[in-house]
C-alpha cells in the first residue's frame, strides 16, 4: 500500500535453567526426566513451618552470567514474593527479585552477517526459582508434576533493540553459546533449559504519521525456529490488523498470545498482567544477599573469553572462514581442543576440517566434547601436517582420526597399517 511503511520493535525475556545438582531454596534434586513428583520436598511444595535457604552456586552462576552481559552487579538485593494462582504453583507465589536485581544495564554483541554485530541491551538479570509443569495428556483433566518447582532461574531482560526475526534468533543463539561457555546452563532445548518470550509491536508510518501497534507477548517458545517464526508472523499479524482496523496502542495495552507450533500462528490468551497484579512484596523468610568484593572478583576470575569475540578471533588470526569458526566455537570444548592443537603445531584450516567434520560427529554419538574423545593434541596436528603434504588424503584423515580415538596411536603408524598413505608420483 502506498504511503506505508513499517518497522518491528522487539524486546526479548530469556528464562535460562542453571545448572546446579540441586534446586533455588531446598535440597532437592534437579533431575530431568524424572518419576512425576518425585523430587519434591515440603519446602519447594510451600508446606506450612518451612523456611527456604538460598543456593550459593545458583547466585554466583548468575552473577557470573550477569557480568559476561557487562552488568552492573548489585552489591545489595533481595528477595521478593510473586503472587498467582495457577496448578503448577503450589506456594501461590514465586521466590524472585523485582526491584532490586542481582544485575542491571548490560549489553551483548550479536551476529548479523558479513562481519558485522549489532549491540543488544540488557535490561537486567534477575534469579527466581521456576513452577511445575501441567500436564495436559488425555481425558477432561490436567495432571501437574512439581518436580521443576524451585529449580534456579535466571531471568534476562533485553531492551526492545532487535527489528526481525532473524535478530532475535541471533540473539538466542548467542546467549545459548554464552552460558555453555560459562559453564551455568547445558542450555538443552528439549529439556526446556531455555525459553524465550518476545515482546513485539510494530511502529508503522503511513502519510507521514507514525503509529505504534499494542505490544504482544509471545510465551513459553523452546526452540529457535518457534521463535523466529512467531516473531515473523506477528509482525504480518500486527500489520494487516492495522490496516484493516487502523487499531493503535492505548495506555496499558498488552496481549499474552501462545504459539501454536502445527498451524504456525500465534493464539490469543489473556490479557497482560503488570506488576501490581502480581502483589509483589519482600519474602520475610530470606535474608537480603549481600555480594563483598572478595566474592564478586572470585565469580569474576570465571570468566573465560566469549564465543562471539573467540569466533571473530579465529576469523582474524587464523584465517577461518565466519561459519568455520562459528562451528569451531559452538562449544567450549571444542574451541579450546582446537587451540590446543594448533598450539601443538596444526595448520589451522586443516585442524579445523578435521574437527569439524570427523571430530564433532563422533563426540556426538559419544555424547561428549570433542576434548573429551580421548585424542591426543600432537596426534592430531601431526594428522593435519600429513593432509597438507599430502601424505593422506580428507577421506583418509576421518578413517584414522576415528582409529586415533580406539588408540590414541600416532597417526604416521595408523595410515600405514590401514594402508591409506598416498604414493608420491615423483
Amino acid at each position: 500500500m502506498v504511503g506505508v511503511d513499517h518497522r518491528v520493535i522487539v524486546g526479548l525475556e530469556i528464562h535460562v535453567q542453571l545448572c546446579t545438582k540441586s534446586k533455588m531454596f531446598c535440597g532437592c534434586a534437579v533431575e530431568f526426566g524424572a518419576e512425576p513428583n518425585s523430587r519434591v520436598c515440603p519446602v519447594c511444595l510451600g508446606m506450612p513451618g518451612v523456611l527456604p535457604v538460598m543456593n550459593k552456586q545458583a547466585y554466583e552462576y548468575s552473577v557470573l552470567t550477569a557480568l559476561a552481559l557487562d552488568c552492573g552487579i548489585a552489591t545489595f538485593t533481595k528477595w521478593d514474593r510473586k503472587s498467582y494462582y495457577y496448578p503448577d504453583l503450589p506456594k501461590n507465589y514465586q521466590i524472585s527479585q523485582y526491584d532490586l536485581p542481582l544485575g542491571e544495564s548490560g549489553s551483548i554483541e550479536i551476529p548479523i552477517g558479513s562481519g558485522r554485530t549489532k549491540k543488544i541491551r540488557i535490561i537486567r538479570a534477575h534469579l527466581e526459582e521456576d513452577a511445575g509443569k501441567n500436564l495436559h495428556t488425555t481425558g477432561n483433566f490436567s495432571q501437574v508434576d512439581l518436580n521443576r518447582t524451585g529449580t534456579p532461574l535466571l531471568e534476562i531482560v533485553t531492551e526492545p533493540d532487535m527489528n526481525s526475526g532473524a535478530e532475535v534468533r541471533a540473539l538466542a543463539v548467542e546467549l545459548q553459546r554464552m552460558v555453555r561457555f560459562l559453564g551455568v546452563s547445558d542450555a538443552d532445548m528439549q529439556k526446556g533449559h531455555m525459553r524465550f518470550e518476545p515482546n513485539i509491536n510494530l511502529a508503522i508510518t503511513k502519510d507521514g504519521a507514525e503509529y505504534r501497534t499494542s505490544i504482544v507477548e509471545i510465551k513459553n517458545l523452546n526452540s529457535f525456529r518457534a521463535l523466529e517464526r512467531s516473531v515473523n508472523y506477528e509482525q504480518q499479524r500486527q500489520l494487516d490488523e492495522f490496516l484493516e482496523t487502523g487499531k493503535v496502542m492505548e495506555m496499558g495495552s498488552k496481549t499474552t498470545r501462545g504459539w501454536d507450533d502445527e498451524r504456525e500462528v500465534t493464539v490469543l490468551q489473556r490479557e497482560k498482567e503488570e506488576a501490581h497484579d502480581y502483589r509483589y512484596f519482600p519474602e520475610p523468610d530470606l535474608v537480603p544477599v549481600e555480594l563483598t568484593h572478595q566474592w564478586l572478583e572470585e565469580i569474576r576470575s570465571n570468566l573465560c573469553e566469549l564465543p562471539l569475540k573467540r569466533q571473530m578471533r579465529y576469523v582474524e588470526q587464523y584465517k577461518l572462514s565466519d561459519y568455520d569458526a562459528g562451528v569451531l566455537t559452538a562449544d567450549r570444548s571444542t574451541a579450546d581442543f582446537f587451540e590446543q592443537v594448533v598450539q601443538a603445531g596444526g595448520e589451522p584450516k586443516r585442524v579445523c576440517n578435521i574437527l569439524a567434520q570427523t571430530g564433532l560427529k563422533m563426540a556426538n554419538e559419544k555424547g561428549c566434547g570433542v576434548g573429551d574423545l580421548g585424542v591426543g593434541a600432537q596426534n592430531v596436528a601431526r594428522l593435519a601436517a600429513m593432509v597438507e603434504a599430502d601424505t593422506v588424503s580428507a577421506g583418509s584423515a576421518a578413517t584414522i582420526f576415528e582409529a586415533m580415538i580406539e588408540t590414541d596411536t600416532d597417526p604416521q603408524v595408523l595410515a600405514e597399517k590401514l594402508n591409506l598413505v598416498q604414493k608420491s608420483d615423483a
